[in-house]
C-alpha cells in the first residue's frame, strides 16, 4: 500500500482543485461587478441633475416678466441694471456711464426705505414715583371681602381700696371695630393679535408690568387722600381738629402760625411742636411723611444753635432723618398751601392699615374684541386709619 502511494506521487498526477479557492474567486468577481454598476448609476444621476439645473435656470430667467411693464421703453442703464439683477450679466453695465444719484440711506426714496431700523427690544418708560406709606403702614393679606380691626382705646377705671371699705364699680373698657372693605382696582387695555405675534419684544409682559405699576401708584394715592367711596380711605380723610381738642375719630393737628407757610420767626418750632404732640409710646416708631417740595423747604431749617434739623442717610438706601426720625417722601402728599396738612408725623404701623388680596389677576381674552386681545387686570385693596391717636398733622395756618 505504501509503495503504491509513492509511485503515484512520482508520476506527477494532479490532485482535484480546492473548493474554497473557487468560492473566493467567484465572490471577488461579483463584488467588482456591483461596484462598476454603482459607479455607472452615480454618473448617470449626476448628468441628469446637471441637465435639470440648467433647464431650471434658463426657464427662470427667460420666462420671468420684465421688472417694468414698459420694458421696451426703459432707459439703457435701467435695462442694463435689470439684466444684471436677473442673470448676473454685467457686460451691459461696463459700457454705460452711470451718472446720477446712487442708492443711499440719507434720502428715503433713494434707498432709505430699504434699510429696516432696529427696534429696541424694550420700551423706555418715564419713571414715576411709587413711594407709598405701605412701606411704613401695617399691611395684611386677606381672603375675605373686608378686614376688621378691633381697637381698645378707652381706659379701664380703677381706684385705691382700703382694708374695710366696699369697692365701687369702675369703668369698663370699650372695644371699637374698624371695618376696612376691599375695593377693586381694574384695567382693561387691548392689543391686536398681529402686534402680539410680530412685535420685537414681549408685549404681554410689558402690559402686565405697566398695569402693576399703575395699580401701585393708584393705591399709594388712595392711601393718602382716598375718600372711601369705591376706594380706600386715606389717612388725610378723617376730620382734623386742633391737637388740644383732639378726640377719637379725628386727627389732631399743630398749626405753623402763618397762613400757607412756616412762621417768619422760629419756623422750626412748628416741627418740634409736631413731634411732641405725639404721645411717647408712638414716637419710638414714628416717621415723617411729606412730598419733595415740602422736603426742600424743611431741610433748610436750623435750630437755635444753627444746626440743621435735617440729616441725610449715612448709608445707601437709608432714609433721610428729621430731628432723628426717618422721612418718607410720598409725592401724593399735598403741597404747602393755605390750610394744607402737608406734613404728617406718626407711628403708621399702628395708625394705618392696608388690607389687600396678595395677587394681581390678569385675564387674557382673545375672543370678545377680535381681532384684538383684551387684558382684564384686577386687584382688591382697602385701607383706613386704625388708630387715630398714632398720627399727627402739621397744618399750614395761623391757628
Amino acid at each position: 500500500m505504501k509503495t503504491e502511494i509513492k509511485a503515484r506521487a512520482g508520476t506527477g498526477m494532479s490532485e482535484s482543485p480546492d473548493p474554497g479557492t473557487e468560492v473566493k474567486t467567484a465572490l471577488a468577481g461579483f463584488l467588482k461587478e456591483i461596484k462598476s454598476f454603482q459607479d455607472e448609476v452615480k454618473t448617470k444621476f449626476q448628468q441628469q441633475d446637471e441637465r435639470l439645473t440648467m433647464f431650471q435656470t434658463k426657464s427662470t430667467f427667460a420666462g420671468r416678466p420684465a421688472l417694468s411693464a414698459a420694458a421696451s421703453e426703459e432707459a439703457p442703464h435701467q435695462k442694463a441694471f435689470a439684466a444684471y439683477l436677473r442673470s448676473g450679466d454685467d457686460d451691459a453695465l461696463r459700457g454705460l456711464s452711470l451718472e446720477g444719484k446712487a442708492l443711499n440711506t440719507a434720502v428715503a426714496a433713494e434707498g432709505g426705505y430699504l434699510v429696516d431700523p432696529q427696534t429696541s427690544d424694550t420700551i423706555r418708560g418715564v419713571l414715576k414715583a411709587t413711594a407709598s406709606i405701605r412701606q411704613i403702614a401695617n399691611v395684611v393679606n386677606v381672603e375675605a371681602s373686608s378686614f376688621d380691626v378691633l381697637v381698645d382705646h378707652s381706659e379701664m377705671g380703677s381706684g385705691w381700696a382700703s382694708e374695710t371699705a366696699n369697692l365701687t364699680e369702675t369703668a369698663t373698657p370699650q372695644i371699637d371695630r374698624i371695618s376696612i372693605p376691599l375695593h377693586e382696582l381694574a384695567a382693561m387695555p387691548k392689543a391686536s393679535q398681529r402686534l402680539l405675534d410680530d412685535s420685537a419684544f414681549d408685549i404681554e409682559t410689558w402690559l402686565a408690568n405697566r398695569i402693576a405699576d399703575k395699580f401701585a401708584r393708584a393705591a399709594a394715592a388712595a392711601s393718602v387722600s382716598g375718600n372711601g367711596v369705591d376706594t380706600p380711605k386715606g389717612f388725610l380723610t378723617p376730620a382734623t381738629v386742633a391737637n388740644g381738642a383732639w378726640a377719637w375719630g379725628s386727627l389732631g393737628y399743630v398749626a405753623t402760625g402763618a397762613d400757607g407757610d412756616f412762621a417768619a420767626v422760629n419756623a422750626s418750632d412748628a416741627i418740634v411742636d409736631l413731634v411732641y404732640a405725639l404721645n411717647a409710646e408712638y414716637r419710638a416708631n414714628a416717621s415723617f411723611v411729606m412730598n419733595s417740595k415740602t422736603a426742600g423747604a424743611v431741610r433748610k431749617m436750623k435750630d437755635a444753635d444753627g444746626r440743621f434739623l435735617w440729616s441725610d442717610g449715612l448709608q445707601a438706601g437709608e432714609p433721610a432723618r428729621l430731628m432723628g426720625y426717618p422721612v418718607l417722601i410720598a409725592e401724593d402728599m399735598p403741597d404747602i398751601a393755605l390750610g394744607a396738612t402737608a406734613i404728617a408725623f406718626g407711628d403708621f404701623t399702628s395708625g394705618y392699615t392696608i388690607a389687600e388680596r396678595p395677587d394681581l389677576r390678569v385675564l387674557r381674552d382673545p375672543f370678545s374684541a377680535k381681532p384684538h386681545v383684551l387684558f382684564y387686570a384686577s386687584k382688591r385693596v382697602g385701607g383706613d386709619v386704625s388708630d387715630f391717636a398714632a398720627i399727627k398733622l402739621l397744618k399750614f395756618a395761623a391757628s
